[in-house]
């Protein structure tokens, strides 16, 4: 299955040596915490994956899933980050370069997914393997374009 995830990726890593890089009228976070809360999202989202049971899925109306994946755009601040992604306090450019590294193995696994895995977000509901990477694509662009806003507007 073909995904974006690995273009994204590169892009995410465009933007490490910005780590320290804040706007507060963009974020109150830097750069550095939206990189990687983008990628701990990744490698969690994809182990859950992994560990989903197939069986165990069951599809569920969620108007917000389909407004989401639909127009491919999350709101800005209005969904709190779960604190198992919410990035420690100091961030290095190192951190950050592992956590990369990780991510890149973690895409190429999905390829041994089945497609009838899925992942349970906390506002959309269950996921299957390819409405999962969508929102893997969308979620990592929507950080992506606050890193941009946040890298543009300070130079």
């Amino acid at each position: 299955m073909k995904n974006n995830l690995d273009a994204l990726l590169n892009q995410l890593e465009h933007y490490i040596s910005n780590n320290e890089t804040i706007n507060l009228q963009v974020s109150q976070s830097t750069v550095g915490w939206q990189i990687e809360h983008s990628l701990l999202t990744i490698n969690g989202v994809v182990s859950a994956v992994h560990k989903s049971n197939p069986k165990d899925y069951h599809w569920k109306f969620s108007l917000i899933k389909i407004m989401v994946l639909a127009t491919k755009k999350i709101p800005r601040g209005k969904a709190k980050a779960p604190k198992v992604v919410v990035p420690k306090a100091d961030i290095t450019c190192a951190d950050l370069e592992h956590h990369l590294a990780k991510a890149r193995d973690t895409v190429k696994s999905l390829e041994l997914v089945s497609k009838d895995n899925y992942f349970e977000h906390p506002y959309f509901g269950k996921l299957k393997l390819k409405e999962t990477i969508r929102f893997l694509e969308i979620h990592t662009t929507h950080h992506l374009n606050i890193i941009e806003d946040i890298v543009n507007t300070n130079q």
